[in-house]
C-alpha cells in the first residue's frame, strides 16, 4: 500500500522534517496562506496563495519537478475522494472537515500547474478516478480497508497522512529547488502533519493507540507531540 514516488529511482531514507526558508516570499505574506483549526484541519487559502505566487519570477522545471506536480495533483485528489467517500459511510465530521483541506491542496498544486501552464493530470473530477494506475490501485485497497469499520476508518486516514508526509518530504529534500513549488509543498506537508495528528486524536478517543505505518517512530512522535502548524 505505501507508495514512495521515486523509489524506482534510488533508495530514499527517511529524513526528519526541517523548515525551509522560502527566499522572495515576505513573512506576513506566508503566515496566512495555511489556515488551521483546532481540530487539525488545515486548508490551502487559495486565493492568498496565488496572490503570493505572483510575486515570486518563473523559474526553469526540471522533469523531476514536472513529474512531481503531477503526481501531488493526484495525490491530493486521493485524499479527498477517500475522505469523501468514508464521510458518505460514516457520517463522521473529521472525513468531511479534512476532504474539504484535501481540496484545498488539490487546487494548490493545480495552482503550480496553471502558472507553468502544465498539462493537468485530473481531467476527470469523479471521486475515485485517476490517470496514475498506481494512485488507482491505492485509492481501490485504502477504501476496501476503511470501509470495514470506523476504526479502520480512521486508521486509512492516518496512512494516507504518513503516506503524504514522506512523498512531500521526498520532493522537498531531492528534487524541488523552486521557491514557488517549495512554498507550495511547505504547506501540503504542514497540512499532512495537522491532519495525521486530528485522525491520531480521534482514534485515542475510540480507544485506540495507533503507531506509524510508514513513518519512523521519532518522527512520528515529533509530529505527534508537536501544536499544530500554520505559516
Amino acid at each position: 500500500m505505501y507508495l514512495r514516488y521515486f523509489t524506482s529511482r534510488a533508495s530514499l531514507p527517511l529524513l526528519l522534517i526541517s523548515t525551509l526558508i522560502i527566499n522572495g516570499c515576505s513573512e506576513d505574506n506566508q503566515q496566512d496562506i495555511l489556515d488551521a483549526d483546532a481540530n487539525g484541519s488545515s486548508s490551502v487559502n487559495n486565493n492568498l496563495l496565488s496572490d503570493t505566487l505572483a510575486t515570486l519570477a518563473l523559474e526553469a522545471l526540471s522533469n523531476d519537478e514536472i513529474e512531481g506536480i503531477y503526481f501531488m495533483r493526484e495525490e491530493e485528489k486521493l485524499a479527498h475522494d477517500v475522505y469523501t467517500t468514508l464521510y458518505t459511510q460514516t457520517s463522521q465530521t473529521i472525513f468531511n472537515n479534512i476532504a474539504q483541506s484535501e481540496l484545498s491542496h488539490t487546487n494548490a498544486v493545480l495552482e503550480l500547474i496553471t502558472r507553468y501552464s502544465l498539462t493537468d493530470p485530473v481531467t476527470d473530477n469523479t471521486i475515485g478516478v485517476f490517470q496514475n494506475t498506481a494512485l488507482q490501485s491505492l485509492y481501490d485497497s485504502l477504501i476496501a480497508q476503511g470501509s470495514t469499520s470506523l476504526v479502520d476508518a480512521l486508521i486509512v486516514g492516518a496512512i494516507i497522512e504518513e503516506i503524504d508526509i514522506i512523498d512531500i518530504q521526498t520532493q522537498l529534500d531531492q528534487y524541488v529547488d523552486n521557491q514557488d513549488i517549495t512554498l507550495v509543498y511547505e504547506n501540503l506537508i504542514k497540512g499532512s502533519r495537522n491532519h495525521l495528528r486530528a485522525f491520531v486524536k480521534v482514534l485515542s478517543q475510540h480507544g485506540m493507540t495507533y503507531s506509524p505505518a510508514y513513518l519512523s517512530q521519532q518522527l512520528f512522535d515529533d509530529i505527534i507531540n508537536s501544536e499544530s502548524e500554520t505559516n
